[in-house]
């Protein structure tokens, strides 16, 4: 495959994970063929979708990849902000016929059950792009 450009969204709530979840990806892209041209931090997975989308627009953009840990707590706040940032980031996807790689693990999760996941999700949102724009 002929190098392409990637783009990277990172949720940093969870900063330990975001920083190795953002590692592994940046190593994963070398591994694929992909030039990593823009990395963006943002709090957390809910607020993802806008920059993904500006990121999604740029010509110089042919795959993204967005990473994140959603924690369970005392409600079910993880599980909302899972499933409204799912369905957003899969419909920017679409939108824009560019694959999105999904390496944001949760809900339901704890920490130790994230950060035991963050390098695995992160090389496999990688590869996803990667397989998708074959």
């Amino acid at each position: 495959m002929k190098q392409k450009n990637l783009g990277i969204v990172v949720s940093d709530f969870h900063k330990e994970i975001a920083e190795e979840m953002l590692a592994a990806a940046k190593i994963a892209a070398q591994q694929n063929g992909f030039n990593v041209v823009e990395v963006k931090k943002v709090i957390g997975v809910f607020d993802i979708p806008l920059p993904l989308k500006k990121m999604l627009s740029k010509k110089s953009v042919d795959a993204a990849i967005v990473l994140g840990a959603v924690v369970q707590g005392e409600t079910a706040h993880d599980e909302v902000v899972a499933f409204v940032a799912a369905e957003k980031i899969s419909r920017l996807s679409l939108d824009y016929n560019k694959p999105v790689g999904f390496g944001i693990s949760g809900p339901r999760m704890t920490i130790g059950q994230a950060g035991a996941r963050a390098k695995e999700f992160s090389s496999r949102a990688v590869e996803a792009a990667r397989r998708m724009l074959k």
